[in-house]
Parts: structure tokens; sequence; C-alpha cells
């Protein structure tokens, strides 16, 4: 069976790779949400919270965009059915370990994100776009390192608008604020893992990346009483064919992202009219976007960003229509 599935997902990376690599600016965006070192390097258009808006989306008639969106998302989802594989260690070291940062390509017409073609990362059940969406469809996803005080306004906004997102959490995240958490899982929305430490996984041994995943899992269980769902987001985008398997050996999906901006800097904040002109700008069917809860400006744009994508003809999706086993 996993061959099959395997097949299908390269034939959807060749499709993605095809509409969307061709184009604009290249974005490396190591993410620094606990505190440890960020880098982002942009090539080509540099953007910043002065850019001037540029190829605005057309509304498409979405009917009751509302209902929609509750009926793709709007009771408290299942998990994904995951495999387990249980593989010696030993096995690990015939895969490469070539530390890799995950990039992507801005495209402002709207189409899907170029990405990195150093290899398939679907083949190991990792995504960053759902590439077979054929309706105008965004998932968004939170990187929760530690709390700002603006999560419970991000919360707020989602469900005063009937939104579900998955939020990926740290194990300090867990342990300090798991009343938080109880809310993300009872008002529908996904949780998923984003270690223990925050470490550059790659780094670390086959038994070390296994602690940082089933520790931060557990403490999820432990405070919540919920199991966290299969998906994973690899701390500061860095990861290895071998890291990707281990992930995927685990019965995790390894979650990247097609739209990102500098939002996790506190003290170097966009305006939020910066946060929803650049959504307006860059998203497209089966978007990704990567955003932190750390952030002001998101917190403040998100029901100005909701009504955007709407007026444009954007539902909001759940990503376990299109990431599983």
């Amino acid at each position: 069976m996993r061959k099959y599935v395997s097949a299908l997902c390269v034939m959807v990376c060749l499709i993605c790779m095809l509409a969307g690599c061709g184009d604009t600016s290249v974005m490396r965006y190591n993410t620094g949400d606990d505190g440890g070192q960020t880098d982002e390097t942009q090539i080509g258009d540099r953007h910043s919270p002065g850019d001037s808006q540029e190829g605005a989306l057309s509304s498409g008639e979405s009917g009751d965009q509302e209902q929609e969106d509750m009926n793709s998302a709007g009771s408290p989802t299942a998990a994904a059915a995951t495999e387990i594989v249980d593989r010696p260690d030993s096995e690990y070291d015939a895969i490469s370990n070539s530390l890799q940062a995950w990039w992507f390509k801005r495209r402002d017409d709207h189409t899907i994100s170029g990405c990195q073609e150093d290899f398939d990362i679907s083949q190991y059940h990792a995504y960053y776009v759902n590439a077979d969406a054929s309706e105008p469809v965004i998932y968004l996803t939170f990187d929760c390192g530690y709390e700002n005080g603006y999560t419970p306004q991000i919360l707020d906004a989602l469900k005063a608008q009937n939104v579900k997102a998955i939020f990926f959490v740290t194990q300090h995240f867990v342990e300090d604020q798991p009343e938080l958490v109880k809310r993300m899982k009872e008002e529908g929305h996904l949780v998923g893992n984003h270690t223990n430490h925050h470490p550059s996984l790659p780094s670390l041994s086959i038994e070390k990346q296994r602690e940082e995943i089933t520790s931060c899992a557990e403490k999820m269980k432990e405070l919540t009483g919920y199991d966290m769902d299969p998906y994973v987001r690899p701390p500061k985008g860095e990861y290895s064919e071998r890291t990707l398997q281990l992930l995927e050996d685990m019965g995790y999906c390894t979650i990247f992202w097609s739209m990102a901006y500098l939002d996790y800097e506190v003290d170097n904040q966009p305006s939020p009219d910066y946060v929803v002109q650049h959504f307006v700008k860059y998203v497209h069917p089966g978007a990704v976007p990567l955003l932190h809860n750390v952030s002001s400006a998101n917190a403040q744009a998100l029901p100005e960003l909701i009504e955007a994508m709407r007026e444009a003809g954007y539902r909001f999706g759940s990503i376990d229509e299109f990431c599983h086993f």
C-alpha cells in the first residue's frame, strides 16, 4: 500500500514543481520562535512593511463562504490514521543526513510557490502546499514556541470567524500554557509537534530526535488529556532525508510552508496592513502560510485577513484534507 501512496505523492510533487518553481524571490527562512538563532535570506525582491500592493486578487463567487468553511472544518477533526514503522537505528545510516533549510519561491501571480528541488519531500509524507487543490483554499498554520500574550486574541478571531488552524507547539509551550492547548483542541483546531527543545533535528542522533518528538507528545497528553495530532514542523525549517524518514516512521506528516514573512521578531513587527496585503499579493490555491503566535501584527490583522481572503473567494481548510497516510 505504501508504495502506491509514495507513487501518488511523486506525481503530486511533479505537478507542483511544474506549476510553481519558476519565478520571483527565493525565501530561505530559518525560524527562531524558541528564542534561538534566526536567519532570513531573501534573494531577488526584498519585501518590507513599506511595500505597495501589486496584483490584487480578483474576487470569485464563493456563495455562502462561512457555511463552506464550517462544512470543511467546523467540527473537531479526528487524528489522521498513521503508519508506524519500527526501523532499526542502523538502517538510518544509509539515508542522507545532509542538512537542508526549507526555502520557497514567492510568486505574485497566485500560482503555487516554488520549492526546494533537491529531492521529492512527498516521498516521506512531507508537504508544503496542497498541490491538488482545485479551488481557492488556504490552510493557516501557527508555530508556538512560547506565549507572548497574543494567542488568546488569535483564538478569539478564529472562533468568531469559524476558521480552523493547526498550532505547532513546543514542549515549553505545553508546560507553560496547557489551558491554551486544551482550548485549541476544544475549539476544533489541530495541535502538532514542534519538538521539546526546538533543535536542528539533523544535528542530533536518531535516539535524540525520537526523544524530542515523543517527549513533546507525551507532555501534551499528560497535561491536557489530548493526544497530539500526527503532524510535525521541523524547528528552524531544518531537515534532512534521514530526519524526514524518521518522522514518517514515527507516524508523522511533516509540514513546511508556501508563504511566510518576517513576523517572529517581536521588536521588529510589520504593520497589520502589511500582513493583509502580503496575503492578498501572494496567496494561491492550496497555500500553507507560516505564522507565529508571538506576533502582535498577526493578532491584530487576523480578522481583516480572514475577511480579505473570503472576499477573494478563498475558504479556510484543515491540513488533514491532504496531509495523511
